[in-house]
């Protein structure tokens, strides 16, 4: 039987990006993707336009009538969220949940600054659904807001491990820290609580961003850690996919908002 994953994020019809991508990624690696959306829209909020329906009244009866059906999940997974009132009520999701594996990908901002719907009070609450996370997956900027450090891009090797043993100290056991540039180079840094061990992953930096690659490459960690495998292995393959997809997507004269065109590569993830 397939494990399932609670996906808890948006959905938008145009632009790959959160649940557009976690449900087609989770479904390559075997897992079952069971969707609880937050807003749906009719684009990705980079658009110069787009429809955006609140889902919040809806997500407490969402939960309660999966608690009635007696639905289990595997994984817990929460992306980007909108408002404290979203953040709380998949807080008490979490507490309510047996599930022993809970992905928080803290989706607060980039390139050292907050996202403009983002406050201190949200990115406080956002702070405290960490507390019950088994793995959280920030980008730099993330990381520092969460340890109050000074974002800049000239931290070493080693104060980067120290970042993510601070941000374990807040509760989960594993940290993943993503996009960190080192000359030509991207990083990505895991660190397992456990054994205390660090690990980086390494490839070339092509200077091109797009839309979406930060939930393609949490639903790839979070996919290969339902199915039991290391946590290493989980981010060096989603390093390698993610830099196949934006090197392929790049070839093309296409919007960074529509996102990288990882249909390609899903066999990739069907042959693990």
């Amino acid at each position: 039987m397939l494990k399932k994953v609670a996906a808890i994020n948006d959905l938008s019809g145009v632009g790959r990006c959160s649940l557009t991508v976690a449900i087609p990624i989770l479904s390559a690696l075997k897992v079952q993707c069971c969707p609880f959306p937050t807003a749906i829209l009719s684009s990705q909020t980079d658009y110069p336009e787009f429809t955006f329906l609140d889902f919040t009244k809806e997500m407490d009866e969402y939960r309660n009538v999966w608690k009635r059906l007696h639905i289990d999940v595997d994984c817990i997974y929460s992306g980007f969220l909108g408002s404290i009132e979203q953040i709380e009520i998949v807080s008490n999701f979490i507490k309510e949940t047996n599930t022993s594996l809970v992905v928080v990908d803290p989706v607060m901002g980039d390139n050292g600054s907050l996202y403009s719907t983002f406050t201190e009070e949200m990115c406080y609450k956002i702070k405290d659904l960490v507390k019950h996370s088994t793995l959280i997956t920030p980008n730099l900027t993330e990381a520092c807001i969460l340890t109050k450090k000074e974002y800049h891009h000239n931290y070493s090797r080693l104060e980067l491990i120290n970042i993510a043993k601070d941000l374990s100290n807040l509760g989960p056991l594993n940290v993943v820290i993503t996009g960190i540039v080192e000359g030509d180079n991207i990083l990505n840094l895991a660190y397992n609580k456990s054994s205390d061990e660090a690990y980086f992953t390494s490839v070339k930096y092509n200077n091109r961003s797009y839309s979406g690659t930060g939930d393609i490459f949490t639903s790839i960690i979070c996919g290969l850690l339902t199915n039991n495998y290391d946590l290493n292995f989980a981010v060096e393959t989603a390093t390698k996919f993610i830099y196949k997809t934006i090197n392929y997507t790049s070839q093309f004269n296409t919007d960074r908002n529509d996102g990288v065109m990882f249909e390609m590569f899903l066999g990739d993830l069907i042959s693990l």
